[in-house]
């Protein structure tokens, strides 16, 4: 079953080394790139082990690597800290963070140095304190900064059930971290890039992705310009979808979806092994246990 799907993608001049521009039906010096896609509705996967996490991690919501552990964190309202846990799913190592709090942290990404910690839940379009926080990966070292950031296009904070400024997805590219929204109103996902320096810098929309879905989590490999998205469309169910090839410079991305077959629970997670399997942590559901698990596919 397919749908078709278009893509658009803005390079912004400052993203990276070179620039790009976009030229408007008014000869206004701009450039845009169209993507287009193809979305297709897959049913070559399954679920190859599930291990049972402590309630201590009942709202996991991030997965990142550090060495031989998996990291995750819970969200909103919880200890602002970062659990390290093997593959068996104990905590191995518990890193608090002191004069930070957990307003929602909904993921994590890491480039060679640093981890960051994605302080951007906004479920109802109604915070003005979105912020990344930057950490060592020195698993002892409690310092950290502050990257606050804010979205031009949003005027309004009032509560509102169909949000658009929401995000639970972060990946890690070049000079920059990369944020794709968790948009209600329109079940797609845009997605915004901001420097990876402290301070407050205004969050750059560099294009939109139509997922027919809301993301919730997200992770890219660079070596194989594969970027993964965990998603939902009506929370009874989770989707992981595949973009093989995602490349800022392409002209093409084929949008493929699998059904994570784990029943109606909450999957805010992922992390990349290879191109065919996958971590997926969810969310305890109705005081039960929250859980890892290896999810692979067939293409």
């Amino acid at each position: 079953m397919n749908f078709g799907s278009v893509v658009q993608l803005d390079r912004i001049s400052d993203f990276g080394s070179e620039g790009w521009g976009f030229e408007s039906s008014l000869g206004h010096k701009i450039t845009l790139l169209i993507f287009i896609c193809f979305f297709s509705i897959c049913h070559s996967q399954s679920i190859i082990e599930k291990v049972k996490l402590s309630k201590i991690i009942s709202e996991t919501s991030g997965l990142e690597y550090h060495n031989d552990l998996l990291v995750t964190h819970n969200d909103s309202g919880n200890d602002p800290s970062l659990y390290y846990l093997d593959y068996s799913g104990k905590i191995i190592h518990t890193r608090k963070f002191d004069g930070i709090n957990n307003n929602d942290w909904e993921d994590l990404t890491a480039d060679e140095n640093f981890i960051y910690i994605a302080d951007m839940g906004n479920n109802f379009d109604t915070r003005e304190n979105l912020m990344v926080i930057k950490v060592s990966k020195d698993i002892y070292d409690k310092n950290y900064e502050i990257i606050q950031f804010y979205y031009p296009e949003q005027t309004d904070f009032k509560f509102k059930l169909k949000s658009q400024f929401d995000a639970e997805a972060i990946i890690a590219d070049g000079e920059f971290l990369l944020i794709f929204t968790k948009n209600r109103a329109k079940k797609i996902t845009d997605i915004y890039k901001i420097p990876k320096k402290a301070g407050s810098h205004a969050a750059k929309k560099i294009g939109s992705l139509n997922t027919n879905s809301i993301v919730t989590g997200g992770d890219y490999l660079k070596d194989l310009n594969l970027l993964v998205l965990t998603s939902t469309v009506e929370f009874d169910n989770y989707f992981l979808l595949k973009i093989d090839n995602f490349d800022l410079k392409s002209e093409n991305n084929q949008i493929k979806m699998y059904e994570i077959p784990i029943g109606k629970t909450q999957v805010e997670a992922v992390k990349i092994i290879d191109s065919h399997n996958f971590w997926l942590s969810s969310e305890n559901e109705k005081n039960g246990y929250p859980y890892l698990y290896k999810f692979s596919l067939k293409d």
